[in-house]
């Protein structure tokens, strides 16, 4: 027959890796996981030293012991979206469970409804988001408004077949591959409408809406976390993306002989009213895809502009290179965030995210690309250039991972002590007043 107890330590290690789940398949990163894990472990009575966790990228697994009981347990996770209202809620409630004196019953309770509540945007608002994103980082590196109507266009038509065949249940790297595809082929015959002066525009940013931000970010912090094994996963899944997102994009310019067009300016010359309105309207478009509370979309697009005029302000007053002011512009986002997680509760990622994807590099991407087709022509002044080219992308890209992740990461350990003092306040609280009713039952 089985021990009250050990079912009892059974289904706490369940409502454990429930939680840890939730927080897996909506991309939190892993020290955020193991932390809302052992919050929930506190509530449940379980700590430090009675629970072990390990994590990989699709498994969560953690030995619990109590009383003389050891348990083991497994879960896998099975899909890795991107819902930022689902994190906040989550680490939300495992505070709320301890402050408020819940059964394991009420947070199990609480935390389906969490999983049960609809998407803050209907799916035409996210699509609309993605188009309008994209519309918005094409306005900033540089196009017209017809422009970047065509690219807000063609982003909408890639992302709802993206979405299509992620319903059908194709493999997701073939998804982003047709999505991608048919992005750029949209773009790529939009260029013989007539009405806009730069009608090349739209092929630079019709496919940043698959640009994967968020792994990117989290892989980065994962293995400076230590979290290896997790983060290099995290990593590979990235490039396996981005190299999806690639073929897609070449696959549409060589079989439609696309002509090279890559001579345009690298650096866009427009007022700073520009890039702020454009700079917003793409964060807060990005917004929409990560299901950010609809309360945050003003502060959101505001953090875009932020990012975006540091880096434009550094690159145009101070002379640094476009790599240099992403990372001023990354930084200052994240710095500032640190601060306003305070005052909005929510995870420093739900803020700085999708403010700081509206730095991506668009030129040098497309430069390398253009390059690789035609390397076989290329002579040694060319082929530098393709390096080059490469160089300038892979910096700018990993200016806004690190940018995005150094404050976080510095800051971490003074966050925990705090956090740690918060938790023992909480669980001293929590003990004071069952003790308090208990003696009020006796009497």
């Amino acid at each position: 027959m089985i021990d009250k107890k050990y079912i009892e330590l059974n289904a706490k290690a369940q409502l454990i890796l429930r939680v840890g789940q939730l927080l897996m398949e909506n991309s939190a990163d892993t020290n955020r996981i193991v932390r809302s894990m052992k919050r929930t472990a506190a509530f449940a009575n379980i700590f430090d030293e009675q629970i072990q966790i390990h994590i990989t990228y699709t498994t969560i697994m953690i030995t619990v012991s109590e009383n003389n009981y050891h348990l083991t347990k497994l879960q896998k996770c099975q899909q890795h979206n991107v819902d930022m209202h689902v994190i906040s809620e989550v680490s939300k409630l495992t505070w709320e469970a301890i402050e408020k004196d819940f059964s394991l019953e009420q947070f199990r309770y609480q935390l389906e409804q969490i999983v049960k509540k609809k998407n803050k945007y209907t799916s035409f608002i996210i699509n609309l988001g993605a188009a309008l994103a994209c519309g918005g980082v094409g306005k900033m590196f540089g196009c017209d408004l017809v422009a970047a109507l065509y690219t807000a266009f063609a982003a909408f038509i890639g992302f709802f077949i993206r979405k299509v065949c992620v319903k059908s249940k194709i493999n997701p790297y073939v998804a982003i591959q047709i999505s991608s595809f048919v992005a750029t082929t949209i773009a790529y015959f939009m260029h013989f409408l007539p009405f806009s002066s730069t009608p090349w525009y739209p092929m630079l940013a019709c496919a940043i809406f698959i640009v994967p931000g968020v792994p990117m970010i989290n892989a980065l912090e994962d293995m400076l976390d230590g979290y290896i094994t997790a983060g290099m996963t995290r990593a590979m899944n990235t490039l396996l993306m981005v190299g999806a997102m690639t073929f897609g994009i070449l696959f549409a310019i060589k079989i439609f002989n696309v002509t090279d067009f890559t001579h345009i300016e690298m650096i866009s010359h427009q007022s700073y009213i520009i890039y702020v309105f454009s700079a917003f309207i793409a964060s807060a478009g990005f917004s929409t895809m990560f299901d950010v509370p609809p309360r945050l979309l003003l502060v959101v697009g505001i953090g875009g502009i932020i990012c975006v005029c540091v880096r434009t302000v550094s690159m145009d007053l101070l002379g640094v290179g476009m790599p240099i002011g992403t990372f001023l512009g990354a930084l200052a986002i994240s710095i500032i965030a640190l601060k306003a997680v305070h005052w909005f509760h929510v995870p420093t990622h739900v803020l700085v995210i999708p403010s700081a994807i509206a730095l991506m590099p668009g030129i040098f991407m497309y430069r390398l690309l253009f390059n690789i087709i035609d390397i076989d022509a290329l002579n040694a002044s060319e082929l530098l250039s393709a390096v080059q080219s490469g160089v300038n992308a892979t910096l700018v890209i990993l200016a806004i991972t690190v940018g995005v992740a150094l404050p976080n990461i510095v800051a971490r350990k003074y966050f925990d002590t705090l956090n740690c003092k918060r938790l023992r306040h909480a669980l001293s609280e929590r003990k004071y007043r069952q003790r308090t009713l208990h003696q009020l039952q006796q009497k």
